[in-house]
């Protein structure tokens, strides 16, 4: 006769269901305010007054830094192409924006390597023959007939030997060893800034434009992230057609230099370049240069360099510019021109940089939202 083996049964524990607690009574709502009460109206006004005086203090505050977010946005979004451009070729984002800052650095590294020395070269001898080629401007009839009626050259002559002979050119410029201090750890510490604040918008820039967009109804967000889209694809463009055109700019300033002798070509060919990343206000900067360096030779070269120069500022302006901005924006020249000189009226080189991709981005808005509502009315 077979033996059970008794079974142990677990005792079987009831969970205990969290009844809901009821809300504490915080008493009744009162009659709502009196919205035409003269104190409700005051009390509405000053305190809108003081929150946008408030923020309006912030902002200027901190302008400086929304400076640095603006300009690292819109190199962000001018990398995007380049990026998106190995995405379709199998790459991973992130390899992407690495492959991407890898170029960049190896071709800045190149281009310190190869321009740098021979430009601080030339700028030390340049400091260093200031006051001789100051006095050699005297050898010129007309400049030496002015230097004895108004004694410009002379005063120019004891400036630059009491400024730069002495060594203190660079402590005057920038108000004393503090002041040098200040500006060079004020520069490094920005464009580190903007460095690293470009590298994280580049590499996050779907997930922020997606947030972006999640803060549209739902059934215009296609059509808002479409136009947005193509308003990012369009800042990349803008981006690297104005590489081109200082690119062409720089290397018309070289050759330049290099026919008319004019000394000191290389760092000036690299001032251009510089100044020609920003549209308009650049090239008077790049003029004013170019004329001033040319000038030590003889007032020929330096009036031959001016005229050279502006006509080729209006080339670009009016025959190169337009046609690269209409192929890569799509917007017709005398906009661009307009944009460019409105934007550096109102904030200098940052809204003259800033100012022709916001009116490609207008432009857009009106091509595909305002005109097709006005036709249909």
């Amino acid at each position: 006769m077979a033996i059970r083996k008794p079974t142990l049964s677990m005792p079987t524990i009831k969970k205990k269901v969290a009844t809901p607690r009821k809300p504490a009574n915080l008493g009744i709502a009162g009659a709502p305010l009196d919205h035409g009460h003269p104190f409700y109206f005051g009390f509405l006004a000053t305190s809108g007054a003081l929150i946008a005086l408030t923020l309006l203090k912030a902002l200027a505050g901190a302008s400086q830094v929304f400076v640095l977010i603006l300009i690292s946005l819109f190199f962000a979004a001018g990398l995007n192409p380049a990026v998106e451009f190995f995405q379709r070729r199998g790459l991973k984002r992130g390899a992407a924006v690495g492959l991407i800052v890898t170029i960049v650095l190896a071709v800045v590294g190149l281009f310190s390597w190869i321009v740098i020395p021979p430009m601080v070269e030339q700028v030390n001898l340049f400091i260093k023959n200031a006051p001789t080629l100051v006095s050699n401007m005297k050898t010129n009839p007309t400049i030496n007939s002015l230097n004895q009626h108004y004694g410009v050259i002379d005063l120019l002559q004891k400036k630059v030997n009491s400024s730069i002979k002495d060594g203190q050119f660079v402590m005057s410029a920038f108000g004393g060893v503090v002041g040098v201090g200040k500006a060079v750890l004020s520069g490094a510490v920005s464009l580190l800034t903007l460095l690293v604040l470009t590298l994280y918008f580049t590499a996050s820039l779907p997930q922020v434009t997606n947030v972006a967009y999640r803060l549209v109804p739902i059934s215009r967000r296609a059509r808002v992230a479409g136009l947005s889209d193509a308003i990012i694809s369009r800042i990349g463009a803008f981006v690297a057609s104005q590489a081109i055109v200082a690119v062409i700019a720089g290397i018309f300033s070289l050759l330049l230099g290099t026919v008319l002798r004019v000394p000191y070509s290389t760092p000036v060919a690299v001032i251009v370049f510089v100044c020609g990343l920003v549209p308009l206000i650049g090239h008077f900067l790049g003029v004013t240069i170019f004329t001033l360096i040319a000038l030590t030779k003889s007032p020929l070269t330096a009036v031959a360099v001016f005229v050279a120069y502006v006509i080729y500022v209006q080339i670009e302006n009016y025959v190169v510019m337009p046609r690269i901005m209409k192929k890569s924006l799509s917007m017709p020249g005398l906009v661009t021109i307009l944009a460019a000189m409105l934007g550096t009226s109102l904030l200098g080189p940052v809204g003259g940089l800033l100012a022709v991709p916001v009116a490609a981005a207008v432009m857009l808005i009106l091509e595909e939202v305002v005109w097709p509502k006005q036709n249909q009315a």
